[in-house]
């Protein structure tokens, strides 16, 4: 069985954008594309409602791109678990409540005990100072978190 791999938003808008001027944004785009590229069948890839309504947002064209993207991958469906789990975050300030979606990335990856989120939301999601804070908020709950890493770390 190959690991499993929830893609947050982030992931789906490095591969599909316009390539930036920005040298940071254009490396993590390079090294998007190059994982989806090479190593992107050795994973079974999960998405959610959550992605599908933050990809739509935006430029039409740009977003019509990235929803094409969207189209075979499997989708994991919210529940009264995931909604809790979400809230835990933001309630004990490990995800801020403006950014509530990002604790749901991480929730419905959690609670369908996928393998990986992968993101290059390094702010909110794959944070090392907040990750050992978001495991034990998980594990009291009875669920184990994913590795949250970019796709550098899956290369």
């Amino acid at each position: 069985m190959k690991p499993s791999v929830y893609l947050e938003t982030s992931v789906i808008s490095y591969l599909t954008g316009p390539l930036s001027q920005s040298m940071l944004v254009a490396t993590h785009q390079h090294i998007t594309r190059e994982w989806w590229k090479t190593r992107r069948l050795e994973f079974e890839l999960f998405i959610s409602p959550f992605v599908v309504e933050e990809v739509r947002q935006g430029n039409a064209t740009q977003s019509a791109n990235r929803l094409a993207v969207l189209k075979n991958l499997l989708s994991l469906e919210p529940n009264n678990e995931v909604i809790e789990l979400a809230k835990a975050f933001v309630q004990t300030q490990l995800v801020p409540s403006k950014v509530a979606d990002d604790a749901y990335h991480i929730a419905i990856a959690t609670v369908h005990q996928l393998n990986y989120l992968l993101t290059w939301n390094c702010k909110h999601i794959a944070n090392a100072q907040i990750q050992s804070r978001l495991r034990q908020v998980s594990q009291q709950r009875g669920y184990e978190l994913p590795i949250l890493c970019t796709p550098y770390e899956l290369l």
